[in-house]
């Protein structure tokens, strides 16, 4: 499918990457300057529902860029144009809900770097599409930088073939500590009762369950979640038979409240983990952004992150099945 379509125009964006062929992100502006207001985006978005999805498989990332976009009622209404099923966002992110099916992307302090994953990687059921709106660009930093997946898997099995294949085949198994209370001043500061949803530690434990985890009440009150076996890699539909780096290894792995290892009970070796994240930062793409703009992130195929940023920054996130 081609990137052609009669209610787009193909630009540029300052720190846009070619890979494998495929501009990431694509950036799409209005075909005419008189059709950047909502209402002509909305249709176009109508329109061309279906190829616009392919766009997001094809390049993994989709900005819309130029149009009259200014809050998160707007935002909903586009996020709504696809028809798309919502789903329930389970995580450690302090997040509010501000309209619908809008939420605010991680309140955690914006000194501090949120590192790249796939949204809800170790749940059973995972969004198939992140779309971010930015309605307040930071004056300095705060990009939202994305890393083709497969990429990762390529060069990882290029350097440590027997150390990926041993994590793929025993599979990995996680724990992370979730407070008792919220704390905005930690960017996984959910506590488990706003994260599950519920008080009642017994129906706690019923959502754990139904989510693939097991929880080890602690003293403080505190939850110790223990997810597992997990993939290192995974390989969806349409995505050319790519192994994507589908795990949070490298984020989790050796951190004060949270761990990672192969099922087994068999530690990954430091230099591995050490060595994955320069690669991910090698591989990450970078761009600045700017009011109004629409980022759709294809779930399966990037894993994004968080720069740290000078405030004022909001940027808000919509998550679809």
């Amino acid at each position: 499918m081609e990137y052609s379509c009669k209610d787009f125009k193909v630009g540029k964006c300052e720190g846009e990457k070619v890979v494998d062929g495929e501009s990431m992100p694509l950036v799409l502006h209005p075909q005419e300057p008189n059709k950047s207001d909502l209402e002509s985006l909305l249709l176009a978005l109508k329109t061309n529902k279906d190829w616009f999805e392919q766009m997001i498989i094809k390049n993994s990332a989709v900005l819309l860029r130029g149009f009259d976009v200014k809050n998160a009622q707007d935002f909903n209404e586009i996020v709504e144009a696809f028809g798309w099923d919502d789903i329930r966002y389970v995580g450690p992110a302090p997040r509010t809900h501000v309209y619908k099916r809008v939420w605010t992307a991680n309140e955690g302090p914006l000194s501090e770097f949120i590192y790249y994953h796939h949204e809800m990687v170790l749940i059973s059921e995972y969004p198939k599409k992140v779309i971010l709106f930015c309605e307040v660009p930071p004056p300095e930093g705060g990009q939202t930088p994305f890393v083709p997946s497969f990429k990762i898997t390529e060069r990882m099995l290029e350097e440590f073939p027997e150390a990926v294949e041993e994590m793929d085949s025993k599979g990995l198994k996680y724990s992370f500590t979730a407070l008792s209370k919220n704390d905005t001043a930690s960017m996984r500061g959910r506590g488990w009762e706003d994260a599950f949803g519920t008080s009642d530690r017994a129906e706690a434990e019923k959502r754990c369950k139904a989510l693939g985890m097991d929880l080890e009440w602690q003293p403080d009150g505190s939850v110790k979640t223990v997810l597992g076996p997990r993939a290192l890699t995974k390989v969806f539909d349409g995505r050319k038979g790519r192994r994507m780096w589908f795990n949070t290894v490298v984020g989790m792995h050796g951190k004060e409240i949270s761990s990672a290892c192969m099922a087994d009970g068999t530690e990954i070796p430091k230099n591995v983990v050490k060595r994955c994240e320069e690669i991910i930062e090698d591989e990450s793409i970078q761009f600045k952004w700017e009011k109004g703009d629409v980022l759709f992130l294809d779930n399966l195929a990037v894993l994004h992150g968080r720069r740290p940023s000078m405030p004022p920054r909001k940027v808000l996130v919509a998550t679809c099945k």
